[in-house]
């Protein structure tokens, strides 16, 4: 063979045998250009929403300065400089004009003076039920064309989101309806106001007859799992078109632990493999040329139609498109050019997605695979089957590219990602095709569609082991900061951990050694030095816009006292702790934010009994607590009023609600709060005051039947609510007071008309939204604390 060809032959000298060593012809690298030219138009898209018209002056001040750098480097420099002015420039011009367009509209300005509006527009999203401040709320986005207000009509087109009751939450997508209601600003540019609606709404026109026909689609791959086990019922329509609405939350939880939280929503995955699918059946039929062409654009069109045309399917469409390009010949060189175009696309059309996270991750995730796997796939293939390095390389080099952005979100680093991505794989594709095979096969033949439907959910019962199996694994994710140095340190790891990879890999020892500390460090579970810290009495878990209090009750021990609104969150605390023992669980009241993760305190953790209040209001969270407690063989009881009881080394009463008060309520939750256990603990010495979210009638009531009463420390009521009776607050001469209460929730908490007398007084403040877990520490007779 000639020096310099692919597979020449090299001599053994030992052994005096020849032997021909194959060597893979070097992949060419890929070209950059526009994925320069898709990350200046994300750039210019943030900047435009950052700064407005301003970014557009700044972007010729660079373009110049870059101009005067390179000119001398020749023309092809100078292009490649210029399209890159030249795209920013358009770019931030569209995002500035959009943003304007939204933040001027008639809409925007009737909502910032509140009026009372009818409009006529668009459904441009399915319903969606949610647990608001007073109540289920249904959440309905409007395309708005006709607004009326202050007397006069306006023909427009903004984007409106529409606060409503059940009487909007059956209404098709596409339908246009005909609403009134009162008009409020909203948070964010994405939309021009909130729509708080009066009534139910008047369907003017019906949807088109493709959404009817997704419609159909959607509601026959329900109708074909609708007998399978709850898991199964609710994954495969998240699988195939992202329909999750009946996903557990705990369930969810334990997908985004484990990194397959892509699984529960429509991504490019989804449309790479059905649109495959379709491809491969083309070929068989015989079709060839531009007509395999014509079933690929027609797939994609289905898909985002049976999906639902919102900007994050759009998006998802788009980088599964992507990946399609990247299968082909010349796939790493075509793939990075069509991820350059793609992003260029969408921010030029949605400037919004600039700022989206789920942008973000579909963007980082593909270019995962385009520019890193390739070299982690040949240096695997050195020592391990190709298909094999193929199977490891793509999913490592997704999970790390997402490292960031996914830390800077949820506060944690999974370990357990790749693996658990791994593991799911082979049943991924089948599920999907099997899903969307049911629900099509069950428009003609229902049987047939409860048959692909029951073999689509022996597929998902796999992720269900997977994801739940993986998530209680001892160090299945590590808690990293959000803050901006914390996301850089992760930044810079993870480009050290992306150049060392392949080097790293190429050996058979260090590739090995790899993977053995990765597994050791998810199987044994790493110390958090000073956490908890010695002496600790009282932690106030960071559970956001929810109570999570854990007492310590000895050795591995505590008892929990509400148990937030995220299992997850909750859990994470708990593993934290090292509490592995619940002899007794207290919630408060039966609101969500108290209640909804009680499932993720009894997750592999022995736990002794579950008390409440008497008032069992609302019935969604009295239902919830029977449920999860009733799985776990528990009975939630009320807590008995005025006895002094000791679990471990906490002494407690109850001090409210008082043994005759009210066991029903009106059935919205509103009395729930003035309800709440209020505890009087007693732990090492110290006296605590857990009050629940009691509202000042009820505080009142406790400061003209408890006169005098003193404590050490003070769980402020209500997430500091300004609705206190100060007086009672500054009585108590709490030396600390905790404040659980989530980072920018939308009720104002804590009020600093509430936290400012107690500051005054000289109380020690901390709140869980600035300072993560907060403990209350015993050493030596004084009161410490200390945050994490």
């Amino acid at each position: 063979m000639r020096a310099g060809q692919a597979g020449q032959a090299e001599q053994t000298g030992q052994t005096g045998q020849t032997v021909e060593r194959v060597a893979l012809p070097r992949a060419r690298p890929p070209d950059l250009r526009m994925l320069l030219l898709g990350g200046a138009a994300w750039g210019a898209a943030l900047a435009a929403r950052a700064i407005g018209w301003w970014a557009l002056l700044g972007t010729v001040a660079v373009g110049v300065l870059v101009w005067l750098c390179v000119r001398r480097r020749g023309p092809g420099a100078l292009r490649t400089t210029a399209a890159v002015v030249l795209v920013t420039l358009a770019v931030g011009a569209v995002a500035a004009a959009r943003h304007e367009q939204v933040a001027r509209s008639p809409v925007a300005r009737l909502a910032a003076e509140g009026a009372a509006v009818r409009v006529v527009g668009t459904v441009s999203a399915d319903p969606r039920r949610t647990e608001g401040r007073f109540g289920d709320v249904v959440l309905v986005r409007l395309d708005v064309r006709e607004v009326t207000g202050r007397g006069t009509t306006y023909a427009l087109r903004a984007p409106v989101l529409v606060l409503a009751d059940d009487d909007w939450a059956d209404l098709p997508l596409g339908a246009t309806v005909d609403a009134s209601g009162r008009l409020s600003p909203a948070e964010g540019d994405d939309l021009a106001a909130v729509l708080g609606a009066r009534g139910p709404p008047v369907v003017v026109a019906g949807p088109d007859v493709w959404w009817d026909a997704a419609a159909a689609v959607r509601a026959s791959i329900r109708d074909s799992v609708a007998h399978r086990p709850d898991a199964q019922r609710a994954l495969v329509p998240a699988l195939v078109d992202g329909d999750d609405a009946e996903v557990d939350d705990a369930l969810a939880d334990d997908f985004r632990t484990t990194g397959l939280t892509h699984l529960l929503a429509v991504s490019g995955t989804n449309l790479t493999l059905v649109v495959g699918f379709l491809l491969v059946l083309a070929r068989w039929a015989g079709l060839r040329g531009r007509l395999l062409y014509v079933v690929g654009a027609g797939g994609i069109v289905g898909f985002v139609l049976l999906a639902r045309t919102e900007p994050s399917v759009l998006r998802a469409a788009v980088m599964g498109t992507v990946a399609l390009f990247a299968m082909g010949t010349e796939g790493r060189e075509r793939g990075s050019r069509a991820l350059g175009v793609a992003v260029l696309a969408l921010v030029l059309m949605q400037p919004g997605l600039a700022a989206s996270p789920g942008f973000a991750l579909s963007v980082l995730a593909t270019a995962g695979i385009l520019l890193l796997a390739p070299g982690w796939r040949d240096a695997l293939a050195r020592w391990l089957p190709r298909w094999a390095a193929e199977a490891v390389a793509v999913p490592a080099a997704a999970q790390l590219a997402c490292t960031p952005v996914v830390a800077a979100l949820s506060g944690q680093v999974s370990l357990v990602a790749v693996a658990a991505n791994l593991a799911a794989a082979p049943v991924v594709g089948p599920a999907t095709v099997l899903g969307l095979g049911g629900g099509l096969t069950g428009l003609v033949w229902p049987w047939g569609g409860r048959l692909l439907g029951t073999l689509a959910g022996w597929c998902v019962a796999w992720l269900v082991v997977v994801a739940t199996r993986g998530a209680t694994l001892p160090a299945a994710a590590i808690d990293w900061g959000t803050g901006a140095s914390a996301v850089i340190v992760l930044t810079l790891l993870v480009a050290g951990v992306a150049l060392a990879g392949p080097w790293l890999l190429r050996r058979r020892s260090t590739g090995l050694a790899c993977c053995a500390l990765l597994v050791t460090t998810v199987l044994v579970r790493l110390p958090t030095p000073g956490w908890p810290p010695e002496g600790w009495v009282l932690v106030a878990c960071d559970v956001g816009q929810g109570d999570a209090l854990v007492l310590n009750a000895g050795p591995g021990a505590g008892v929990v006292v509400d148990a937030g609104p995220d299992p997850g969150a909750v859990d994470g605390c708990l593993d934290r702790l090292g509490v592995e023992s619940v002899p007794l669980v207290v919630l408060t009241h039966f609101h969500a934010d108290h209640v909804d993760g009680l499932s993720g305190v009894l997750d592999g953790r022995s736990v002794g009994a579950v008390e409440t209040t008497r008032l069992l209001d609302p019935p969604a969270g009295v239902r919830e607590v029977e449920t999860v407690a009733g799985d776990a063989g528990l009975a939630a009881g009320p807590a008995p009023y005025a006895a002094t009881r000791r679990v471990g080394e906490v002494t407690f009463q109850v001090l409210w609600p008082p043994a005759d008060s009210p066991t029903t309520g009106p059935g919205d939750g509103s009395t729930a709060n003035e309800a709440s256990v209020v505890l009087l603990v007693e732990v090492r010495g110290l006296r605590l005051l857990l009050s629940g979210d009691v509202e000042p009638e009820g505080q009142a009531a406790l400061a003209q039947a408890l006169p005098g009463l003193r404590v050490d420390v003070l769980k402020v009521p209500h997430h500091g609510s300004r609705y206190q009776d100060e007086d009672w607050l500054l009585s108590l001469g709490a030396r600390v007071a905790v404040v659980s209460v989530g980072a920018d929730n939308d009720y104002g908490h804590p009020a600093t008309e509430t936290l400012a007398p107690l500051e005054a007084a000289g109380t020690e403040v901390l709140r869980t939204d600035l300072d993560g877990d907060i403990a209350v520490v015993e050493r030596g007779g004084d009161l410490l604390t200390q945050t994490h």
